[in-house]
């Protein structure tokens, strides 16, 4: 070995001291002992605690989800002490924060967990499961993040629980994370349930292996004949990208939660996804349950390593606001359904139905025809299960970067099939090797280069972004469709229409008011911009007393009345409002909202470049 210098070693053993001391991990132990009151004891040991005095708190916001969530306001009895027990000086300074004064090298933080949503961003305790979103459930200590941390996880026997988590086994009921981004990215789910796990095999011969667990009323051949579905799905994913990603511990794994009290939800994870679903069982919903994995699955690549810039590193501590949603969360929402079309869980006219949805909410919504697919990604802050009691006008200015983002994957799939003889699956295999694949966070423009150098157009490629990502312009999908045997059509041509009103009683949520029984057909949010009762001056909080001289009990009479009519008619309406009673004049219009058929289906011939062209897009692609 050659000779270092004296300060060489000493450089060489106090980096190494350092190194041992980074790596002694921060221990949580968690029991239920009051499980059936969704309670659970967090204790967490903290050895080598900062020097002086430090902060302790709880997350708000959560990996997958993007609007701020007060998760500070489920834990209570939170106190500091030694290893001995002994109270250290501490106190709460924000309402997630808590602030640790003169301590010991060591020190215990000790708190209870209430949790009773089942979904993918909060916690759930009962005697059947423990659920946990782990930015809900665990503390952390700023500064702190890239400590190792281990988790004992109690009374798995009292109540005869698993575990299923990405987190890495170690043992017995010990799991553990690398950091702490790691571990609020591994949602944990402790439970009685079944599972069913198979391999596949990459091109470079590696297996990575996938586990299905679903904790629901179903027996073990139900859940292992899903798992032949959910398979197949998973193999037409990896068909898109030509390869799995190399998943951490060569493991991903579905964890499912089937009920039907349950909320409903997907959150994605690097190495797995939480998906809660609301039915009573899996038996007899497959197909129904498939969309949400699907979904899900597809941001093992897309969000999870294909990852905007904007959301690297994740942010604990507040909204994470990014731009990039209309491809992150948008082309995933395309692919999700396309991908049970061509695995055959689909027909071709029922995925028309899924495209006219897309097309419906570009072309026929107020937030789409004023602003940007950037901009409603940015809105996400406040509408990804975001709450809030005061009324908003999300009908008027936002749509959903899911579907706005999907409409825009469409119409470019179709366009680079029709004008470069290339499809959006090749456009996503560019973007994974030069971003995803290793792990090179991306922004637009990025995007936007992959797309030249798919096409060797760059041309394109810049009026693609500036006309419909940087831009409110919108693609020919009339055109576009026509290529596929698909005609777009107006879904009731000739059919009078006034435009969608909000009659359903208002909880004080999503732009709701509340009316308290007021006589009439309360309006119960923001009308939207462009309709007939829009011009006609009609909003939230007016009641409608009468229509063409009717009263107006409910929304059915008013319906009736509109039916009877045709474009272009009239319709007087009285009603009242804080300001007193109105009369206004409503005009009535042509139904705007669109269907998307097949040729045979609307009578029309379908050529044989229409067939070729539809097969090639909608088949499947495993080899």
């Amino acid at each position: 070995m050659k000779k270092l210098p004296l300060f060489a070693f000493t450089f060489f053993f106090i980096t190494a001291a350092i190194a041992q001391e980074v790596q002694k991990a921060i221990f949580y132990s968690v029991s239920f002992p009051n499980a059936a009151h969704h309670e659970a004891e967090i204790k967490m040991t903290i050895p080598q605690a900062p020097a002086r005095e430090f902060r302790v708190r709880m997350s708000r916001s959560s990996a997958g989800r993007y609007a701020t969530h007060e998760f500070g306001k489920n834990i209570y009895n939170v106190n500091a002490t030694d290893v001995n027990g002994k109270p250290l000086p501490f106190k709460q300074i924000e309402g997630d924060v808590y602030e640790v004064g003169e301590h010991p090298e060591v020190v215990v933080i000790t708190y209870t967990l209430f949790g009773n949503w089942t979904d993918g961003t909060y916690a759930s305790i009962d005697g059947s499961h423990a659920h946990l979103n782990m930015p809900a459930a665990f503390m952390w200590i700023p500064g702190q993040e890239k400590r190792p941390l281990k988790f004992e996880l109690n009374d798995l026997d009292k109540y005869g629980w698993k575990v299923a988590s990405q987190l890495k086994h170690d043992g017995a009921n010990i799991y553990s994370a690398p950091d702490l981004q790691y571990m609020m990215d591994s949602p944990t789910e402790l439970s009685n349930f079944k599972e069913t796990s198979w391999d596949v095999t990459n091109p470079d011969g590696k297996k990575e292996k996938i586990n299905l667990t679903i904790h629901s009323d179903d027996s073990q051949p139900v859940i292992d004949n899903f798992g032949k579905m959910v398979q197949k799905m998973v193999l037409e994913e990896k068909a898109v990208f030509g390869e799995l990603p190399a998943y951490d511990y060569g493991e991903y794994t579905f964890l499912d939660d089937v009920y039907p009290t349950t909320s409903g939800d997907g959150m994605e994870h690097r190495n797995s996804t939480c998906i809660v679903q609301p039915v009573n069982k899996v038996e007899g919903n497959e197909v129904g349950l498939l969309s949400t994995f699907s979904h899900e699955y597809f941001h093992s690549w897309n969000v999870k390593r294909i990852r905007p810039k904007s959301l690297e590193p994740f942010n604990f501590e507040h909204a994470n606001m990014s731009s990039e949603l209309w491809f992150a969360e948008g082309f995933t929402q395309y692919y999700g359904e396309l991908l049970l079309e061509r695995s055959g869980f689909h027909t071709v006219d029922e995925y028309t139905r899924t495209i006219s949805g897309l097309i419906n909410a570009v072309l026929n919504t107020p937030g789409a025809a004023n602003y940007t697919p950037a901009q409603a990604s940015n809105h996400a802050v406040f509408a990804d299960a975001g709450v809030s009691i005061d009324p908003n006008n999300d009908n008027n200015i936002f749509t959903s970067y899911y579907f706005y983002g999907g409409a825009t994957a469409l119409a470019l799939d179709l366009r680079l099939r029709s004008e470069f003889n290339l499809t959006l699956d090749d456009y996503m295999r560019e973007v994974w090797l030069a971003r995803g694949k290793v792990m090179k966070p991306y922004t637009i423009p990025d995007l936007q280069t992959d797309l030249a150098k798919l096409t060797k157009n760059p041309k394109f490629a810049a009026d693609f972004f500036n006309r419909y990502i940087y831009g409110i312009e919108k693609n020919n999908y009339e055109a576009l469709l026509a290529k596929a045997g698909l005609l777009l059509r107006k879904v009731q041509p000739g059919k009078a229409w006034a435009g969608p009103l909000s009659t359903m009683p208002g909880r004080g949520r999503s732009g709701q008011v509340r009316t308290n029984g007021a006589e009439g057909l309360p309006i119960q949010s923001s009308t939207i911009m462009g309709t007939p009762v829009y011009k006609a001056g009609l909003d939230a909080g007016d009641v409608i007393l009468k229509a063409d001289g009717k009263a107006i009990k409910d929304a059915q009479a008013f319906n009736d009345i509109v039916d009877g009519k045709k474009p272009g008619d009239k319709i007087a309406v009285s009603y009242r409002n804080r300001t007193g009673d109105h009369e206004t004049i409503i005009i009535l219009e042509e139904n705007p909202y669109l269907e998307v058929v097949t040729n045979e289906k609307a009578g029309k011939d379908l050529s044989k470049d229409q067939e070729t062209f539809r097969n090639n897009w909608l088949s499947s692609k495993i080899k």
